[in-house]
This record gives C-alpha cells, structure tokens and sequence, in this order.
C-alpha cells in the first residue's frame, strides 16, 4: 500500500516565505498542502493559497482560523512572529499536530513554552532550515575548538529592511556554537554594534554586527581573526528556496518521530 501523503499547513502563507513553502509543496512528493493561514483582518482571506502562491489552484483558502481546521493538516509550518507562533503552539499542542518552527526572536518564556509543548508533540525549531547554513554551524564549531581564544570572533549578518528582529536567529546561534566550543556563556561575552570610544577589545568578547537594507535574504560571517591571519566562514542565500528545501526535509524526517525538541542538526544528522 503507498503511503498517505503528509498534510502540510503553512502560517504567513500569503508573506513571501509562505508563497515559497507553497509553490516547494507542490513541488515535493509525499506532500501536500492541506492549510493556509494569516492574520486577522488580511486582505486576501479567502484566496486560494496556490493560487496566490504562482503554482495553480490548490483547493484550499486562505483563513485565519487555525483551530477550526487543525485537523485537516499532520504538520504545521510556521515562520511568522512570536506571538503568532505561540499562538499556533496552542492549538497543535491540544490537537497534537507536529510543528517546524523557523520564527525567531523568542524571549525566555516563548522558549519555555516551545520546551513544554515538545514533550507531548514532535516539534523541529531551527534559526535557519539551510543546508548550507547548517554545514556552517559544523564548520564554527570546528574552527572554534582548533584556535580557541588565541582569535577574535565576530559575527555580520545582513538581512532584508522589513526583517523585524536583531541579530538575526541564525547569527546568534553560530555565536551560541562558538560560545559553547570555547567553554563561555554567551550572555555573558556578546558585545552588540560597538559605538563611540569602546576601550580595548575584550579577548574573550564575540561581537555582533546586523545589517537591514533592501531585499537581502540573509549573508552570516563568522570570523576569526588571530595574530598574522584571519579566517571567515559565510554563508549567503540567494534565494528562500534553500530554506524552504530544508522545512521539506524537515517535515518529511518528523513524520515518525516521537514526542521532543528537535533541530536541523538532528534532520541532517550532523
């Protein structure tokens, strides 16, 4: 017997990385899109989600109303903001739907409430679904255990001008990686876009630097800078289709999983 497809849901369907998970949907086997969701009040509720997505009609209208059709989808996909996400979380905790979650700018109880929701339902939560970015957190790590603090670390990142939070999830959890592979608590050595007279750099500083501007869809440097010679490890996307690729594998590797907090670390088995 071939297997049922996997019902996929996207929140922010009509924003531009929805219409990129869609338009990815439609082009994935084993996949279907079974919902689409934005805020209250949109203009285009009850578009047809495909439609609006470039790729066709796909039967399914756009509503803002993910409790009365929470059990039309396995998987949500959501790469909104906070408040919307948490809100989602809510109704796939109850309905026990599986989530992957690439919102960023989570305070400490936002991260709590994703915790406590992962021990009853399957949840992926990464800053970035790239490949490439994800190869990057490897080759961080890596670099920061060979030099330890004999180098200067410093993290740039660039991204669109609507982009709402800053520094962007992905640059923070490649200083999080360095942080880790050095033995220091992050809190306690991110230095944020240096202004005016600073003093002599902290050795043990990693330093933060974000760029908004145009339509940039997201460039990560990590450097480390030692006496005599520098060495930079970047990533830069072209295209949300690499980021779309990855929530495919993402949606495709939770399926069986059971009950847990999972990253892209564990999709890609890095």
């Amino acid at each position: 017997m071939p297997q049922s497809p996997i019902r996929v849901a996207i929140t922010g369907a009509a924003g531009r990385m929805g219409k990129t998970l869609i338009q990815t949907i439609a082009e994935t086997p084993g996949l279907v899109l079974a919902g689409a969701f934005e805020r209250p009040g949109f203009a285009q509720l009850g578009a047809d989600a495909g439609e609006l997505a470039g790729v066709g009609a796909a039967g399914v209208r756009i509503t803002d109303d993910l409790s009365a059709a929470v059990d039309r989808f396995d998987t949500l996909v959501d790469f909104s903001v906070p408040a919307a996400t948490l809100a989602s979380l809510v109704q796939c905790r109850k309905s026990r739907r599986r989530m992957v979650i690439g919102t960023t700018g989570f305070d400490a109880a936002g991260r709590s409430a994703i915790e406590a929701a992962a021990r009853e339902i399957p949840i992926v939560m990464s800053p970035n679904y790239s490949v490439g970015v994800n190869v990057c957190f490897k080759l961080v790590e890596i670099a920061a255990r060979i030099l330890g603090d004999a180098a200067d670390v410093e993290v740039t990142e660039a991204h669109h001008r609507n982009k709402i939070d800053a520094p962007s999830g992905t640059a923070l959890k490649l200083g999080e990686i360095v942080a880790n592979a050095l033995g220091r608590n992050l809190a306690d050595c991110a230095v944020y876009d240096r202004h005016g007279v600073t003093g002599v750099r902290d050795r043990k500083a990693i330093g933060f630097h974000s760029i908004r501007a145009g339509d940039l869809v997201g460039d990560h440097t990590v450097a480390f800078a030692a006496a005599g010679e520098c060495i930079e490890v970047t990533h830069r996307a072209s295209s949300r289709a690499n980021f779309a690729n990855g929530a495919m594998r993402a949606i495709a590797w939770l399926a069986d999983k059971p009950a847990g907090l999972y990253s892209m670390q564990d999709v890609l088995g890095l």
